[in-house]
């Protein structure tokens, strides 16, 4: 039987989770943890990834060990996110400020970003801060999703005045609507819906749960979970982000990075040819691992040498 690795060494060296789960430390955090965790087959302590209720319990474990935010509850069905991939995001958009700021990375709630899709879950918001203490708008379409990430905010005094949530009320809009005049933001992310339909979001559901469990079934139940909204839409990741690209340029004085989640390599070179295709000043694509996913980030700026400088000087650095 192979030996389970003690180490993740795929996940950025910054993220907290590189190491393996302390269930006992985890438990201790959050008791309600307990009855989920088990001895896998490599004689270890585990819980079942393929259970939605497991994952959850420990993702608020993991959020109030490591983070100390001790409220964190989200409507059923709605995506559950796994908790070390989300934080590697993060942890790649400060490598990203580092790399035009002589390897410094600005904190503080000076450095403003927006996540583009807040979800009812929040997880962005609420690790950027926990991390590197920045400030955060969160964009929403789905109403019940905004009022859950709010309950989130409202049950963790310490964001109270850091991150804000906005609706778009445009379903077809993505910047417009939510930034505002002369508003600036340091970096957008965003975690787009990847799959063009819900017969490829059930497809990818049974693939995942035959590799969790092994069993050859017809039945898909997502141990993430998410609603349609935050797994799919019209065209998929390529045409979301694509829209991205093109209302970018509007607000290229207002953000320094442009920044999103990619699924599929198929997508990321059609992204490539657009940006190329643009006015854009940097291109980067950084690859991420989690587990067995693999995933990437594209990222873009529309800003010039002179303006980095300046941007560099009264808003990181001042």
């Amino acid at each position: 039987m192979q030996k389970q690795e003690t180490e993740k060494s795929n996940l950025h060296p910054r993220n907290a989770h590189r190491n393996r789960y302390d269930f006992q430390a985890l438990i201790k955090a959050s008791p309600a943890l307990r009855p989920f965790v088990g001895i896998n087959r490599y004689r270890n302590e585990s819980i079942d990834f393929a259970s939605p209720a497991a994952v959850k319990a420990l993702n608020k474990a993991l959020l109030k060990h490591f983070y100390k935010i001790n409220f964190w509850e989200i409507p059923d069905d709605y995506l559950c996110p796994p908790i070390p991939g989300r934080a590697d995001y993060l942890h790649y958009v400060a490598d990203l400020f580092g790399d035009v700021n002589e390897n410094l990375i600005p904190t503080g709630e000076k450095i403003k970003g927006l996540d583009v899709g807040v979800g009812a879950n929040c997880i962005y918001p609420l690790l950027g801060n926990a991390i590197y203490g920045w400030s955060f708008v969160g964009s929403e379409i789905d109403t019940i999703a905004l009022e859950s990430a709010q309950k989130i905010i409202d049950g963790n005094k310490q964001f109270a005045d850091l991150i804000t949530l906005r609706k778009q009320p445009f379903t077809s809009l993505i910047f417009r609507g939510i930034i505002q005049p002369d508003e600036k933001f340091d970096f957008v992310m965003c975690n787009p819906p990847f799959h063009a339909s819900a017969e490829e979001v059930r497809q990818i559901g049974l693939k995942k749960v035959r590799n969790l469990t092994g069993l050859d079934t017809h039945h898909a139940v997502r141990n993430f979970s998410g609603v349609h909204t935050e797994l799919w839409c019209d065209g998929g990741e390529n045409k979301f982000i694509s829209n991205m690209i093109s209302e970018s340029y509007a607000f290229r004085k207002q953000c320094f990075w442009f920044t999103s989640m990619v699924s599929k390599s198929t997508t990321l070179k059609l992204l490539i040819d657009k940006l190329e295709n643009t006015t854009a000043t940097d291109i980067n694509v950084i690859n991420m691992s989690t587990g067995n996913k693999v995933s990437r980030i594209i990222a873009w700026t529309f800003l010039n040498k002179k303006q980095q400088a300046e941007w560099r000087e009264t808003r990181w650095n001042k």
